[in-house]
Order: C-alpha cells, then structure tokens, then sequence
C-alpha cells in the first residue's frame, strides 16, 4: 500500500476539519449579534469540555496525563484554541468579513515558513507554487467580492486577524511533534480544559467588574443562540481540534495547513444555501483553484524524494 493511501484517514480528517471551520462562520456571526466575543468564547469551550469531561468522569474514554505531560501542552493551547480565537473574535470587531477571508488565506504561507524553519519539513517547488495557487484562488473570491479596500481606520482588527492567522500556523507547527508523543484526545482534553477556565475566568471577571452577572447567562436562554452554540462548541471547537489533532500525526504541517483554504468554499456554499447569496463565475474559477493548489500540495510529485 503507497503512503498516500495510508494517509488517507488523515487526508479525510484534514477535509472534515475545514469543512466544519467553513460553516462555522455562519454560527459564529449569529452569536457575536447576541453576545459578547468572550462570553461566546466561555460558553462554546465550557460546552465542549462538558461534552468532553462526562465520558471521561464516567471512564467510558481513558485520558490519562501527568502534569508534566500538561505543562508541555500548555503552549498549543496558548496558541489555538486560545490566542487563535480571541484575536479572530476581537478582530472581526473591528475588520470586515472579507478581510478576515483574505488574511486567513496567508496561514497556509505563514505554516510553510515556520515548518521549514523549526520543523526541517522540505518541500519541492511544485508543492510551494501548489500552495500559493491555493492562497490565490482564495483571495481571488474575496478581491472578487469587493474586499480590497483594506482600511487604516480598520488597522486594529487587521493586527489581529495576522495575528490569528499566525497562531494557526503557529499551532500546526507545535503540535506536529507532540502529536508523536500524544494521542489526540490528551491533545484535545488539555486544550479544551485550558481554554475553559481562561475564557470562563476572564468572561465572568468582566461581567463582575460591570456588576451585571446576569448577562452572562441571559444569551443562553435564546434558542438561536444555544443552536449556533451547540455547533461552535461541539463540532468547532472540540470536534476540530480531534481532527487536526489526528491529521497533525501523520501530515506534515504545511499539508495539513493547505487544507484551510477549502473553509472558504464550505463558507461559500454555506452563504448560497441558507442566506440565498448567488454564485457567481469568481466563485467557480476560486474555487478551481484552491482545489488544484490542495492536490499539488499533497500529492504533487515532490523533487526532494525522487
């Protein structure tokens, strides 16, 4: 059996991981409308780690880690689901959709440098060009779409959003080697517990400072949000970071990275089917070639093993 079809699992993991990430866009605008970015942060990763914690209390999952194994995961999840999300919320505060979708194109080119930098991960001119073909086809639909107009009045939000694409790729470049020493649900488990009792922390100190606990649970009382909720906690975050987590053990990171850019194609057919938005011919062409980019990516005939 070759490689490639070994990896196949993986391959399909990566997929399922952008997939959700592209829908998940959709649910996240519908709970920032109702509640703060941190409270939607504290509720989705309480949520998830609830989910997560039952079958592990009740030892129908066995996740066993000492907090020697904790203090090494600790920075990946510094990195995302932590930093990750929190620049991503704050940043969309301030910046438009479209510039969020072109910014987060460039984690792909951002995962390629640091991969090869502390990661030793080679990769041959095709797959590069591969990879940039993807990024292209990705800014291609938003510049499309009217989103060139990058503002200096939008400067802050902009900040933020690098910043999150750089934690992506931060954390596919962390986590591919300790996805050697870890399975994926310690991985999970320590990140989502992490981000948990921060977000929680920080979402109920703020509400106290304002003495207006109320707020934080009044949005759960609204059927819409608790529905965008149960997505966001339970397949974007928790369901993502078991994927990546698996993809990660068997994908160099600048693979796995490239598979992001299928989220704009998800976001796209999202947008058509339930908000009605037309398709158009940019996004086909787009849409072309984030696929091509994504199969010279990881399948392309690769110079350094030849």
């Amino acid at each position: 059996m070759s490689t490639d079809s070994k990896r196949l699992p993986a391959y399909f993991a990566a997929l399922a991981h952008a997939l959700i990430i592209g829908f998940s866009f959709l649910f996240m605008k519908m709970t920032v409308d109702t509640a703060h970015p941190l409270d939607v942060l504290a509720h989705r990763f309480l949520l998830s780690t609830l989910v997560m914690g039952i079958p592990i209390v009740f030892g129908w999952i066995k996740v066993t880690c000492t907090w020697r194994d904790i203090w090494r995961m600790l920075p990946l999840a510094l990195l995302s689901p932590i930093l990750f999300f929190a620049f991503q919320a704050f940043g969309l505060l301030y910046a438009s959709s479209s510039e969020a979708g072109i910014i987060q194109a460039t984690a792909p080119i951002f995962t390629l440098i640091l991969a090869t930098y502390f990661l030793k991960e080679q990769s041959s001119w095709i797959q590069k060009s591969s990879l940039l073909l993807s990024v292209i086809g990705v800014v291609f639909i938003f510049v499309m779409k009217g989103g060139t107009h990058f503002s200096l009045s939008n400067l802050g939000g902009i900040l933020l959003l690098v910043g999150s694409a750089l934690c992506f790729a931060g954390y596919g470049v962390l986590a591919r080697p300790l996805t050697r020493q870890y399975n994926p649900l310690q991985l999970t488990w320590v990140t989502m517990i992490t981000a948990c009792v921060l977000f929680n922390v920080v979402a109920l100190g703020r509400h106290l400072i304002l003495g207006n606990m109320i707020d934080y649970v009044q949005p759960l009382l609204q059927p819409n949000y608790g529905l965008a909720l149960l997505y966001l906690g339970i397949l974007s975050s928790l369901g993502t970071t078991l994927l990546s987590s698996y993809a990660l053990s068997h994908l160099e990171a600048t693979k796995m990275s490239v598979f992001s850019n299928f989220a704009t194609i998800t976001s796209m057919i999202a947008g058509t089917v339930f908000l009605h938005e037309q398709l158009m011919y940019y996004h086909i062409i787009g849409t072309a070639l984030i696929i091509l980019g994504v199969l010279g990516t990881n399948w392309g005939k690769r110079s350094i093993e030849s």
